[in-house]
């Protein structure tokens, strides 16, 4: 693929105080796989370029003529000869309209580092619907960049694949916290706009009070002079940016306090990348430059004093911060670089992908989750299988490839853990069998690093991941399964949790994120305890993990607590409980016979209740025909209705309703018949399979899913 990236007139493509533009373009082209078939094109007046296929274009100045419109000509006359496939235009939008008139049948991509209504050829409405038209894609640095491109459009207008969102990058550095002094830098134009004077008047109070910690401010303005000196500020002017980023290797607090919507913010991206704990103001799109640091929302002198001492004295809480900011930063030059290239080759992708749209039919499925094939039939009747179902009756072929399964048979002396032969194994089977799409389901030891070169392999290929445990904050292994979910972001076209994604603040805004629920499937879920007379009144089990084996001595569970307050409460009612108080877990047929003989059953998770989450004990219970008891802080009341599932407030409430359905034979068997028949008809293993590739591939059909009315 042919491409050629067009430079704003004057932009600096130079290591010599290089443009924001320039530092993107360089950033990101260097690591694409499309590197040596590119060409920028600019006007630099800099001997040194940076190190890629470039082209300057020398325009002479002549009175009475536009120097775009003559760059534009320049730049005509080379792309005749080499007539791209592609042309990348960045910041200006003006160019396209030239272009457009003078380069016909050309693929456009349109890159917007700016305020889209600040710029000459999008601030009017029509000028921008101009732009959506004759764009291929039109790229923003931020979702804020976009929501202001779009205003005024019409609703349709706003999920416009057309309209891409791709951040900024920044080099990971390995950052020894330890070498980080006691440093305040601020990077910017010093003018009112960047809040350099309430900096300025913060600043020089904690220089003031803390004598051992010193500033640094890089910049100048010379048209809004703000004059701010101090014995431990340094002042250092307009410097090279290889230079700013080893002043921010050793900067322990860096501040971002713009009072202007900024669209993106470089200078706290780069600061969170070295390890800094960052202090920005709630505008425009900064605060999608950070992952962890401190968001200003008045911002004013005492409050941006207040946070900058908070991180002075808590040392602790400032480290934790350096670590986080580090720890959790994703926006790489590698992982946006793989982003455009994604959006390069979708243009060869255009005709598969408009077949696939309108057929949703015969995909090829490599579904990698555990199926448990080494416990024999003791854990069949799990989601994964469910799902798997569920893409079979939609009319795709499937294969399943059990990871953990793969991983176990594969144990040796050379590889410890089978990783490196479960990883080596899925490229060999993605090269016989050519899947659309990868479906992750808890697929831990496939390696993100694999997930890359499969994408490498096969541009075409779609990766979607599944993910069931709970991800409360401060509920059980919350850091391990974020970690788990955050791991593949890089590569995962689209994530789907059983946890509502509004309310999981560590999920990146690029990545699109889905709720489902866990899945009923009637050839599973065969029960109808409605019809039966059963004599135990609440079922409840857990397994604690225990797969293979028996209940452990000392084996507890945060839920024994509440299970043994509600008998305690709940007196004349009979429970069945497994799992708990000595009692062993229950697997497969036998699970079945057991609940088969109690009238209602409690969907009661681990830790906190969390948003629309809950384990596939919910489907196990509603799904074989028991009434089902839920807290209603899990919020399933956006879906089921009192008389299809017992939603309680606490448990008093919860054992006053236990009693009263106990007693009542015929409201037990109308709640249960109705959750069943709604269950099994709106959250089954076909509907949630078929909103998996629905939402993975975006196809733009009007089909509609009780849950995701509700996120």
């Amino acid at each position: 693929m042919k491409i050629s990236i067009l430079l704003p007139y004057k932009e600096n493509f130079s290591p010599e105080y290089a443009g924001a533009v320039s530092l993107f373009v360089n950033d990101t082209l260097k690591i694409s796989k499309h590197k040596k078939s590119a060409i920028v094109y600019g006007n630099t007046n800099y001997k040194k370029i940076f190190n890629l296929n470039y082209q300057n274009l020398p325009i002479s100045k002549m009175l009475f003529q536009s120097q775009s419109k003559k760059y534009i000509k320049e730049f005509i006359r080379y792309e005749n000869k080499r007539n791209s496939d592609l042309i990348e235009l960045h910041n200006r939008p003006i160019y396209l309209k030239y272009l457009s008139k003078l380069l016909k049948n050309k693929t456009y991509i349109l890159y917007f580092h700016n305020d889209p209504l600040t710029m000459i050829g999008s601030k009017s409405l029509s000028e921008r619907k101009f732009l959506l038209n004759i764009s291929f894609k039109i790229i923003f640095n931020s979702n804020w960049s976009k929501k202001r491109f779009l205003e005024g459009m019409k609703n349709d207008i706003i999920n416009s694949d057309k309209l891409i969102v791709v951040h900024q990058s920044s080099k990971k550095n390995n950052i020894n916290l330890k070498n980080k002094k006691k440093l305040i830098t601020f990077v910017g134009k010093l003018n009112s706009a960047k809040g350099y004077d309430i900096f300025g008047k913060v600043i020089i109070k904690i220089l003031n009070k803390y004598k051992d910690w010193k500033a640094v401010v890089v910049g100048d303005e010379p048209r809004d002079k703000l004059e701010f000196n101090h014995k431990n500020l340094s002042k250092l002017g307009f410097i090279k940016h290889t230079k700013v980023l080893n002043i921010y290797k050793q900067t322990s607090i860096a501040v971002a306090c713009s009072r202007w919507d900024e669209p993106f913010g470089r200078t706290s991206l780069e600061a969170s990348s070295n390890g800094c704990a960052v202090i920005i103001s709630n505008k425009g799109g900064l605060p999608e430059t950070i992952t962890n640091g401190v968001i200003v929302k008045k911002l004013d002198v005492p409050n941006v004093y207040k946070e900058i001492e908070k991180l002075i004295k808590n040392k602790k809480y400032r480290i934790n911060l350096q670590r986080l900011s580090l720890k959790n930063f994703f926006l790489t030059h590698k992982f946006i670089s793989n982003q455009i290239d994604k959006i390069r080759d979708s243009k060869n992708n255009i005709i598969k992908n408009i077949t696939i749209k309108k057929e949703i039919k015969n995909l090829r499925i490599l579904h990698i989750t555990n199926f448990n094939e080494r416990h024999n039939g003791r854990l069949f009747f799990n989601t994964g299988r469910r799902i798997n179902n569920g893409f079979i009756r939609l009319g795709n072929s499937v294969l399943e490839f059990s990871d953990r399964d793969i991983q176990k048979h594969y144990k040796s002396y050379k590889d410890i853990s089978g990783a490196k032969s479960l990883n080596k194994k899925l490229k060999i089977t993605c090269y016989n069998y050519k899947p659309d799409l990868i479906v992750l389901g808890h697929a831990d030891l496939i390696s993100s690093e694999m997930l890359g070169e499969l994408k490498d392999d096969y541009p075409n290929l779609k990766i979607a991941q599944w993910f069931l445990d709970p991800l409360n904050k401060f509920g059980p292994d919350y850091l391990k399964n974020k970690t788990r979910i955050l791991d593949k972001l890089k590569y995962v076209d689209a994530n789907f949790l059983t946890t509502s994604p509004d309310v999981l603040k560590f999920l990146p805004k690029n990545v699109k994120n889905y709720y489902i629920p866990n899945p009923s499937d009637a050839s599973f879920e065969t029960l109808k305890n409605y019809q039966n007379n059963c004599t135990n009144d609440v079922f409840f089990a857990l397994s604690h993990g225990v797969h293979r084996g028996s209940l452990k001595n000392r084996t507890n569970d945060d839920r024994e607590k509440f299970i043994n307050n509600l008998i305690e409460k709940s007196k004349n009612v009979k429970f069945d409980l497994y799992g708990i108080n000595k009692v062993q877990p229950i697997w497969a047929d036998l699970y079945f016979k057991t609940i088969s003989n109690s009238k209602m059953g409690l969907n009661l998770s681990r830790g906190s209740p969390i948003k629309y989450y809950s384990s596939d004990r919910i489907t196990q219970i509603v799904g074989n025909g028991l009434v089902t008891l839920i807290d209603e802080k899990i919020g399933y009341q956006d879906f089921f209705d009192d008389d299809e599932m017992i939603f309680y407030k606490n448990i008093d409430d919860l054992s006053n309703k236990i009693l009263k359905i106990s007693r009542d034979e015929k409201l037990r068997k109308r709640i249960a018949k109705k959750g069943r028949d709604k269950y099994l008809k709106y959250f089954n293993s076909n509907k949630v399979a078929d909103f998996i590739i629905n939402k993975t591939f975006e196809l733009n059909n009007k089909k509609k899913y009780l849950w995701h009315n509700q996120t």
